[in-house]
């Protein structure tokens, strides 16, 4: 396998990847308290239906690697190749602002999977945002996502809170919301 920066004319094959999320959990978010005394506490449970998400490539990611590849927008796009097939996608960006690396994607092919490529490639990642100085790496997962949080938390990443409304005003209901992580480089 080889790990190399995408091109534009990669842009095509890499959206068609087969990024299917499969999980028979999730983690459940509790909230106790209320007002400034609100406590929340995570648990992995059963989901009532074994998740099976197409997880396809959307409109604002497919914007977002378009912009990055073609050098309008900062940013690192890694393409992973496997006997001349495209298998795996990665995607970061720089928040200036708050002096991070933000992954927005990370998507290995589903039969390729748990071999040690995502890893490989999250910590590409990690060392260029070092060569830019950057303080954090950071990611952002939902509790219905259960493999994703794991991957994170395996790499090193700390999970620095999460957001209720972050997607809608029923995201608790809906059983996902958003978790935010982060690997500090300082």
């Amino acid at each position: 396998m080889e790990i190399r920066p995408a091109t534009l004319q990669d842009l095509e094959r890499l959206i068609d990847l087969d990024g299917t999320i499969e999980s028979p959990q999730y983690l459940h978010l509790a909230r106790t308290g209320e007002g400034l005394a609100a406590q929340w506490g995570l648990e992995t449970r059963p989901l009532r239906e074994k998740l099976v998400d197409a997880n396809p490539v959307d409109d604002d990611l497919r914007f977002a690697l378009k912009q990055v590849l073609s050098g309008i927008e900062e940013g690192i796009v890694l393409a992973a190749d496997h006997d001349d097939q495209l298998v795996g996608l990665a995607i970061a960006q720089p928040d200036v602002e708050r002096k991070t690396l933000r992954v927005i994607d990370l998507r290995i092919d589903y039969d390729l999977r748990r071999e040690g490529l995502g890893s490989a490639m999250l910590f590409q990642i990690i060392a260029h945002a070092r060569l830019l100085e950057l303080r954090a790496v950071s990611a952002r997962t939902l509790t219905n996502n259960l493999p994703a949080a794991r991957f994170f938390q395996k790499a090193g990443f700390e999970l620095a809170g999460v957001d209720t409304h972050f997607y809608s005003n029923h995201d608790l209901v809906k059983e996902a919301v958003a978790m935010f992580w982060y690997a500090a480089l300082d």
